[in-house]
């Protein structure tokens, strides 16, 4: 019989990582990561990574295995946390996925449409639309085209928007409707057993100030720093991640530092609370 995979979920500061470092070390797990930000090279601190000591007690797989532009979907997370899950099953090590990423984990639970992959020119003309357009008249066109999944973003969410129009522009089909079709999950129900960290909101709230001061303690004013030197463009992936549009302001002299870091938090805090909305309601019983 093979080990049942194990997802230990929560949002952001819930205290997730350090609980799926004792079942995996108590279980001869290995942790598969379900955190999209954690997927990115650069942002160690930033997104609080595991050390490399956290590494060596236990191994871990899919952690900052991403440079600062690149793209991963759900479903491309999907296609990696399988074979990750299927090797250390294969070996009877039980595999325990560690995340916040609701959508990473639907896709594993529930399965995910089958999107047919766009090509390059397709992604480079979308870009090259957004660039012309706009965010919030791309935004206004996506919502022609695709109203379903435009009301479910922001003009901000560039990601998303992008690859709602690059899909539309590759297929004639909104995303929307791609992702009605019919998925296969591939797992059984009985293949899981969740783990879900819920603190009560005002602790939650109260370890996310925490933590964000603990990074900026830790070097991540000097990580985002290195991040800007590289050169990424301002949509690239890493540049959104909570904390790097905050300090990255203040390193360009626009708010102090303590100005900056009091955004973070807040900007902390309300992605947790979205988190909480979310396992709420979309986490299967």
């Amino acid at each position: 019989m093979q080990p049942p995979i194990v997802i230990v979920c929560g949002p952001t500061a819930s205290g997730k990582s350090a609980l799926a470092m004792r079942i995996a070390e108590e279980c001869g797990g290995v942790i598969i990561n379900a955190d999209s930000r954690q997927l990115y090279r650069p942002l160690r601190i930033l997104t609080a990574r595991p050390t490399e000591a956290e590494m060596q007690r236990v191994p871990h797989a899919l952690y900052g295995m991403l440079e600062g532009d690149a793209p991963c979907s759900a479903g491309a997370w999907l296609q990696l946390a399988r074979m990750e899950i299927d090797w250390a099953r294969a070996r009877g090590a039980t595999p325990v996925v560690a995340g916040g990423t609701g959508l990473y984990l639907k896709a594993l639970m529930e399965g995910i449409a089958d999107i047919p992959a766009t090509p390059p020119q397709t992604r480079a003309a979308a870009r090259a639309d957004w660039e012309a357009m706009g965010s919030r008249a791309f935004h206004a066109r996506l919502a022609e085209i695709d109203p379903l999944l435009a009301s479910r973003l922001t003009p901000g969410d560039t990601q998303r928007n992008l690859r709602g129009y690059e899909v539309w522009m590759a297929t004639g089909k909104p995303l929307s409707w791609w992702q009605a079709q019919g998925k296969a999950a591939p797992y059984g129900r009985n293949d899981f057993e969740i783990v879900s960290v819920m603190p009560e909101r005002a602790e939650l709230y109260a370890r996310c100030n925490a933590r964000f001061d603990a990074m900026l303690a830790a070097g991540a004013l000097a990580e985002v720093k290195t991040v800007l030197e590289s050169g990424l463009a301002p949509e690239a992936p890493v540049m959104n991640i909570i904390g790097v549009p905050e300090l990255s302001a203040h390193l360009r002299g626009e708010h102090s530092l303590e100005e900056a870091a009091a955004r973070a938090r807040q900007a902390t805090r309300n992605y947790a609370k979205r988190q909480l909305t979310w396992f709420r309601h979309q986490l299967p019983p």
